[in-house]
């Protein structure tokens, strides 16, 4: 019998201290006790973003505050640019169409990172009032350039910039002011390790001006409405009392380990699993651009990635993720965001290489698995 264990790039395990904090008693959320959790969560996100703007919280996936970024900021006539370099980036466009914005869209071929010159010379073209791209591109495995795309748009000043950290936050160092990121998005089950439930979205003044004049419908996912309550340690509608009061515990783990070493270890568990997996000879699917939340890989030729999945879940009580749309059947993906250890990467690297034999992939047994060590006991 194996122990499950959770390997995909969202949702991510949870801490046995966080599911203690979340099992206690719920309390009412409109109660001096449940304002003061609020309130040191509030500097918890700030400490997180390295913002000195509030963080809006709310209960809803990712896609909720992605949803609210482009209503709140973005007015009937406004035009929009987006970069689609996966699953996720297309969803801004269609966000984006079922309101009825008008939008550009650099596509960027997957497993590979857009080109800052392209999005600087579209950016002459039109007059556009948001920016919109994803950090790390979860179905791709990508880290998109989000520093150097931030030094163009930072000297535009009707121009915000928008980006789905979802899979990067708490994964890789994003100083959302020093970089002039308007809006920050990202959701409670991946680095943030917390079950599903909660979206994220830090919110500048350039985001905030454009708020003031955004003319389209919105309700829930009002920024301004938000704002006003979270300033007063508060939410505007019912929070997700058991989900911010596991945030209170998991920021205070995340303090507890520091920024520096968040990314440290974020980084090394990503290179061990990327030479890992190179070492049982399979192809990166992002080798210019890896995320360090999400490695993505080809299977053996020949061999549909699905059976390595499958093989994994039946065999070791593991889960990982197959590929998405086009990638379907090509590649799997590995998570390594969150609550991870060493000890983690392998134990996936173990089960991915007994897949892999087990299907006829001509690999001697613990090859990726010494390519992993001699990462992990790097100094």
């Amino acid at each position: 019998m194996y122990r499950y264990r959770l390997m995909a790039p969202g949702p991510t395990p949870v801490p046995e201290s966080v599911l203690t904090k979340m099992a206690l008693p719920i309390i009412h959320h409109r109660t001096e006790a449940f304002e003061k959790v609020v309130a040191e969560v509030r500097e918890g996100l700030k400490w997180l973003y390295q913002t000195q703007n509030e963080v809006l919280i709310f209960a809803a996936s990712g896609t909720g505050a992605m949803e609210g970024a482009v209503v709140n900021l973005l007015s009937k006539n406004d035009r929009a640019l987006i970069v689609d370099g996966g699953k996720f980036g297309e969803r801004w466009w269609k966000i984006c169409k079922a309101y009825g914005i008008a939008h550009d869209v650099i596509k960027v071929e997957w497993g590979q990172a857009v080109d800052v010159k392209v999005i600087e010379a579209k950016l002459k073209e039109h007059d556009y009032r948001a920016v919109f791209l994803q950090a790390s591109e979860t179905s791709t495995g990508v880290a998109h350039p989000v520093e150097a795309v931030a030094r163009i748009v930072k000297n535009m000043p009707n121009t915000a910039l928008v980006v789905d950290a979802i899979t990067a936050l708490g994964v890789v160092n994003i100083p959302t002011d020093a970089w002039g990121i308007d809006v920050l998005i990202t959701g409670s089950q991946k680095a943030l390790m917390l079950p599903p439930g909660l979206a994220f979205a830090s919110v500048s003044k350039k985001a905030l001006a454009l708020c003031e004049k955004s003319d389209l419908p919105k309700f829930y996912f009002d920024f301004k409405r938000e704002l006003k309550s979270i300033q007063e340690n508060t939410t505007a509608w019912t929070p997700a009392v058991s989900l911010i009061l596991g945030l209170q515990e998991v920021l205070r783990l995340m303090k507890q380990e520091g920024l520096e070493n968040l990314f440290k270890r974020h980084a090394l568990q990503a290179k061990a699993t990327r030479e890992g997996l190179k070492a049982m000879g399979l192809k990166l699917f992002a080798p210019a651009a890896p995320s360090d939340a999400v490695t993505a890989v080809y299977s053996p030729e020949g061999m549909d990635a699905g059976k390595i999945v499958k093989t994994l879940k039946n065999k070791f009580n593991m889960t990982i993720a197959g590929g998405q749309d086009q990638a379907k059947g090509k590649i799997f993906r590995i998570g390594h965001l969150g609550y991870y250890d060493p000890m983690d990467i392998l134990n996936v690297l173990a089960a991915v290489e007994s897949a892999l034999i087990e299907h006829g992939h001509k690999i001697a047994p613990g090859v990726g698995l010494g390519a992993a060590m001699q990462v992990l006991m790097e100094k």
